[in-house]
């Protein structure tokens, strides 16, 4: 049953991340035998890809067993799922069950981060998720046509503090802030519905969206994304700024993604994953590397 040559496997969740790894992969001359969470994938996978498995949440004792059949050895996981479903809507089988008895805490990194453990002693190591897709991680600069003004590069570093205190504790990537305010943080929700939330408390108040990795963030995983449908909801939501960090955050569909931002006039700048400075007042934009 082994066709897979290179020995690689996609746990794909939703969105476009899944698609966008097989296209790199498929690039490189890899083809990849998918392994699909049924709650979350796309059904479009099953005519994208080869070879494509479907299981669900909790099935991780068939997930290691499907990749195994395959000949997979090493495996990227792509795609979101989303945290309230891995908390509330999961249906663990005795292995996983298991794994979550001995998690002395149950976020996001440390289930994860056990299920890769398992991975990795079953003979299956879980690579980082950019791999593929380095084009798609910006350098740190502005990105857009327009560099945040200087009320909104106040918001944006205060934004940056706050959301770094967050992502240590595996918290959320995502904080909106209006006039040095921290109007909403992302818990479980995800990012634009953290977003669409801030516009409800801002009354009217134009809102910042700061969205940070974790510090050491493994890139494995819970990898920060952004794509269209951020810009969309800022566009919507009257957010004018978007911080993200650099070298670990993927923007898809970037130049789509920058030419919208600049049509609507949101500036879009990348930091440093370790800048969180004050900026120097009347420089009309974030302190320069």
């Amino acid at each position: 049953m082994n066709a897979n040559r290179e020995g690689w496997g996609l746990i794909a969740g939703n969105g476009r991340f899944p698609f966008l790894v097989l296209e790199g992969a498929r690039s490189q001359g890899i083809e990849m035998a998918v392994l699909a969470i049924k709650e979350e994938a796309s059904p479009e996978l099953a005519q994208f890809a080869k070879r494509v498995h479907w299981v669900s949440l909790g099935e991780l004792s068939k997930a290691i067993e499907l990749l195994q059949s395959e000949g997979v050895t090493r495996a990227v996981m792509a795609g979101q799922v989303k945290h309230n479903k891995i908390f509330s809507a999961i249906r663990p089988d005795w292995k996983l069950a298991k794994l979550l008895l001995s998690l002395p805490r149950k976020n996001t990194d440390s289930l994860i981060g056990a299920v890769a453990k398992v991975l990795e002693e079953e003979g299956i190591q879980l690579v980082d998720s950019t791999l593929f897709l380095k084009p798609l991680l910006p350098d740190a600069g502005v990105l857009t046509r327009r560099a945040p003004n200087e009320h909104e590069a106040a918001d944006l570093a205060y934004g940056l503090g706050v959301a770094r205190q967050i992502a240590a504790m595996d918290i959320g990537q995502t904080v909106v802030i209006a006039d040095r305010a921290c109007v909403a943080v992302e818990a479980m929700e995800g990012t634009d519905e953290t977003i669409e939330r801030a516009a409800r408390f801002a009354n009217g108040r134009p809102l910042v969206v700061v969205k940070v990795s974790k510090p050491g963030q493994d890139m494995r995983f819970d990898v920060p994304v952004v794509g269209l449908p951020t810009v969309e909801t800022m566009k919507r939501t009257g957010a004018t700024a978007l911080a993200i960090d650099a070298a670990r955050t993927l923007l898809f569909d970037r130049p789509k993604l920058i030419e919208l931002a600049d049509t609507v006039g949101i500036a879009i700048q990348a930091f440093s994953p370790e800048q969180v400075a004050e900026p120097k007042r009347g420089s009309g934009g974030m302190n320069k590397e």
